[in-house]
């Protein structure tokens, strides 16, 4: 039996969600939130009220299920609750919009530990600051595992929204941000490897060039989606619903530094990560061919009409490669990412 040491503070008890009851965990959930004029009306009445300056509103939602999006022997609660935020957000800023408010759901086993909760909180405040956006309102349920399902709300600021079917024939198209760094930070975690903090940092919670979409927009972006199912998924939903052909150059994909290191220590595929990684949440676009590309934006190719090649079709360097790859819900062989 060990003897408590007398010089070390007992830890306090950690009361869990069941102790708390539904206003103990509301209020722990909610304690970070602050006044936002956005936000007129915000968590604590039947339903929040958010300022829509523009008249239209534009509106996503995604949810994270311990198990299946991630694992706390893997992450921490405060990353899960800031990229709970961070997934979301970019869908908004892949319609050229900015965030202005989110919605979040908490669903937690009985015994889930106010610890936890606590940091999913800490997280999703600090990921609504980051993005811009205010936490409006949402609800807390009890479920069989962690779940946050986020919804959020952004505003063209006067702009037409930039959509997946707008690429034409002879568009650049171009990506900001990393592409291939959330799968490598995964597999350096599924390894156990140590070092390449900086990988494991972008998996456990993605940082999206969301002022990047905006500025998109501004420059005349013809589509524009972010890629969150791994680059080659992604462009062939643009391909598919502007009815063209998009043709990457290899040489443009090229792994950087880091992923180099990092396949090599794992005996990986630095080049399959880059293409059909994913959960970066780095922005892809089409613009007008001659357009000058706003600062961060790189060109990895261009896009063609049909021809020879079937409408959703993505080559690099000529070559078609394998249909599947990227992020599929349905797949079993995703548990835990």
């Amino acid at each position: 039996m060990t003897t408590p040491d007398p010089a070390r503070p007992a830890r306090p008890a950690v009361r869990t969600a069941a102790q708390l009851g539904e206003d103990g965990v509301i209020a722990l959930a909610t304690s970070g939130v602050r006044p936002d004029l956005r936000v007129p009306v915000g968590p604590g009445d039947d339903a929040a009220v958010v300022v829509a300056p523009d008249g239209r509103v534009v509106v996503s939602s995604d949810a994270l299920v311990e198990g299946r999006h991630f694992r706390f022997d893997l992450t921490t609660p405060e990353h899960v609750g800031r990229r709970a935020i961070a997934q979301n957000a970019a869908d908004i800023a892949a319609m050229g919009a900015v965030c202005t408010g989110f919605t979040v759901t908490l669903g937690c086993p009985a015994g889930t530990g106010e610890d936890v909760i606590a940091g999913i909180a800490r997280g999703i405040t600090r990921g609504a600051a980051d993005a811009g956006g205010a936490i409006a309102g949402g609800d807390v349920v009890r479920t069989e595992q962690v779940l946050l399902a986020v919804t959020v709300l952004g505003d063209l600021q006067g702009r037409a929204p930039v959509l997946l079917s707008g690429a034409r024939p002879g568009d650049v198209v171009a990506v900001c941000g990393t592409l291939g760094h959330s799968a490598a930070g995964l597999a350096v975690l599924l390894a156990g490897l140590p070092g390449f903090e900086g990988l494991v940092e972008t998996h456990r919670c993605p940082v999206p060039p969301l002022v990047a979409g905006p500025q998109a927009a501004v420059a005349g972006a013809t589509a524009l989606t972010d890629v969150s199912d791994g680059l080659l998924r992604d462009a062939r939903a643009v391909a598919r619903a502007s009815g063209i052909v998009i043709e990457l150059d290899g040489a443009r994909l090229a792994p950087d530094t880091d992923l180099r290191a990092c396949a090599a220590a794992l005996g990986a595929d630095a080049d399959q990560w880059v293409r059909t990684g994913g959960e970066d949440h780095a922005l892809l676009a089409t613009f007008p061919a001659g357009a000058e590309l706003p600062a961060g934006w790189r060109a990895i190719g261009t896009a063609a009409g049909p021809g020879a090649l079937p409408v959703g079709t993505v080559t690099v360097d000529g070559e078609t490669g394998p249909e599947v790859g990227g992020w599929n819900t349905f797949d079993e062989s995703g548990e835990g990412r």
